[in-house]
Parts: structure tokens; C-alpha cells; sequence
């Protein structure tokens, strides 16, 4: 599948992805472009989560070529979420604590949070409408509060990308609709990029700009009616 952008955060070509050497997806050649939310969307076992490892760092391409395009020559900052069910036993922190952990990356050796970093971790629980949550432990929250802290620590990394991994996962629907709507109105109000996993078409078209679908080993772009 190709699929071309004049101003792509990511460029795939020819790329193979998957696991232990044996591919999910193959034969992918597509840019991702700035400015836009897309979801990616397929059922499970489609390799949608394995794309978005790839893209994130986190898997090596099994073939051909995935590069990257930030600002001024140098690769964009990615902010990643991952999926939160696989998260709650290894985080025996405080809402603020976890969102402070964004803001590690920025810290030279040996160097701890200072109040600069402390302030960014409050202004990101406050976009993601987590304020009223930073003390309380991460390991007590809700699904949909442990979604809006994870994806305000992904946010203190100050991003030029943020991906998510299934985000509205095991959440009910009136929480799924309000974070959604959430990262609606960061993509909107802060020109952020979003890359988001989702099994959820119709919700995926409601919020999203772009649709990726993966299915049979194979990708498609559609745009959403809302941009049409």
C-alpha cells in the first residue's frame, strides 16, 4: 500500500513489521503526515499495535526502511501511551509522580526534577483534566483517570507526536467518549499530532481526521467525514 505527504513525521517504505523475525504486516509504503489525528484501526491479531511499536522505537523494522522528520533535520519527540492493563502493578506512585516521569528525558545526568519540571507535570494533568487527581496513588484511579495521567506523562515529554496504544480500552463509554473528545480538542487547540490505536471504527471516525486500516496483512488510509 502507498501513500504519499509533501510533510510526513514518518515515512515507511517497503517495511516489514512484526515479532521475533516473522512479519505481521508487509510491503508497507506510506507517510504519516504532520498536523493530523489519525487512528489506526483493525481487529486484534491485525498488527495494528505491532505498527504502532514499530513507529515508536520500540520493535525494529524487519525490512525496508522506516525514517523519521522533526523540526530543523532532527527526528520528532514522541510522547507514547501505552496500553494501561499492563502498567497498574509496576506503579506504586502518586498521579503527579506519574506524569512527573515525562519530564525525566529532559533532565542531564544526575540532575532531579526541579520546579520548572513540577509546574510542567501540573499544566499537563490540567489539560488532560486530571488536576484534581495528583494525589492521589496511580494504583487506586479508575481506568479513564489512569488514561487521562498517562497520557498527561506522555504529554510532559513535550511532544511533537503522541501515540497511543488502545487507549479507551476497558473503559466505559461514557469516560471512552470524554477521552476522545479530550484528544480531540489537544489535536485542535495545540496542533498536536496523534497517532491512536483503536478497534472502535465509528468512534474512530467521530474523532479522528484520518483512519488507517489494517486487516490481512495489509493498510488503508480514508479520510473521516468530518475533513471531507
Amino acid at each position: 500500500m502507498s501513500s504519499t505527504s509533501d510533510n510526513p513525521w514518518a515515512r515507511l517504505a517497503d517495511a516489514a513489521v512484526g515479532y521475533d523475525g516473522k512479519p505481521v504486516l508487509r510491503g508497507l509504503t506510506l507517510d504519516l503526515p504532520h498536523g493530523r489525528f489519525t487512528a489506526v484501526v483493525g481487529e486484534n491479531g491485525s498488527g495494528k499495535t505491532t505498527l504502532l511499536k514499530t513507529l515508536a522505537g520500540i520493535l525494529p523494522p524487519l525490512s525496508g526502511r522506516v525514517e523519521f522528520f522533526g523540526a530543523n533535520g532532527a527526528p520528532p519527540v514522541l510522547g507514547y501511551v501505552p496500553q494501561r492493563d499492563s502498567l497498574d502493578p509496576l506503579w506504586p506512585l502518586s498521579a503527579f509522580e506519574v506524569a512527573l516521569m515525562g519530564t525525566y528525558g529532559r533532565l542531564g545526568a544526575g540532575r532531579g526534577a526541579g520546579e520548572t519540571e513540577r509546574q510542567l507535570a501540573r499544566e499537563c494533568l490540567a489539560k488532560t483534566g486530571a488536576a484534581d487527581l495528583e494525589r492521589k496513588a496511580f494504583s487506586v484511579l479508575s481506568g479513564g483517570q489512569k488514561q487521562r495521567v498517562l497520557i498527561a506523562r506522555a504529554l510532559a515529554t513535550q511532544p511533537d507526536v503522541l501515540l497511543l496504544d488502545e487507549p479507551t480500552a476497558g473503559i466505559d463509554p461514557e469516560t471512552t467518549q470524554a477521552v476522545m473528545e479530550m484528544l480531540s480538542r489537544l489535536h485542535r487547540e495545540k496542533q498536536l499530532t496523534i497517532l491512536m490505536v483503536n478497534h472502535d471504527l465509528p468512534l474512530a471516525r467521530k474523532h479522528a481526521t484520518d483512519v488507517l486500516r489494517v486487516g490481512d496483512g495489509k493498510v488503508s488510509f480514508e479520510k473521516c467525514p468530518m475533513t471531507q
